[in-house]
């Protein structure tokens, strides 16, 4: 599980649009990968309109945001479609980007286990080395928070 100070796993993934995004590529620039469990369940859905709210502010603080969940590029379409997201969402249908960023976690819930996203948050710097870490997110104040971490950087 990568951590603060190290150099984020790179990828390439497709995002909704119908482009490829690298994040080596994106190097010279901050770049936020919100990590989510999937698209059109309640939480899910309130940090993806909230940091669609606020990716103006992000682009003026000369950040990148992306959103990433195992939601095939068809799911993320309709996602996008019906709640008038701005945040380009990634697919990794295959699981190696949630694998190397450590958010694919056993879960419990209601004393059944399963696998699936952890809500998490990484802040990767220009430099291409995490800034920081948010694990086990809740919603309600992220996307404020993520965001002064952007300023301060």
């Amino acid at each position: 599980m990568p951590d603060i100070a190290d150099t984020a796993p790179d990828f390439t993934l497709p995002v909704t649009g119908g482009d490829t995004v690298t994040l080596s590529a994106l190097q010279g620039a901050p770049v936020v990968l919100f990590f989510y469990p999937r698209d059109d369940t309640p939480g899910c859905t309130t940090e993806s309109i909230g940091f669609s709210q606020s990716l103006a502010e992000f682009e003026a603080a000369g950040a990148k945001v992306f959103g990433i969940s195992r939601d095939s590029m068809a799911k993320h379409d309709k996602f996008t479609a019906k709640h008038d997201l701005t945040v380009p969402l990634l697919s990794d249908e295959d699981g190696v980007v949630t694998e190397a960023y450590g958010v694919w976690v056993e879960k419990n819930m209601y004393g059944k286990k399963s696998m699936g996203i952890e809500r998490a948050t990484y802040l990767i710097g220009a430099d291409g080395k995490i800034a920081q870490v948010w694990r086990k997110v809740k919603v309600a104040g992220h996307v404020d928070a993520v965001l002064d971490a952007v300023r301060a950087l």
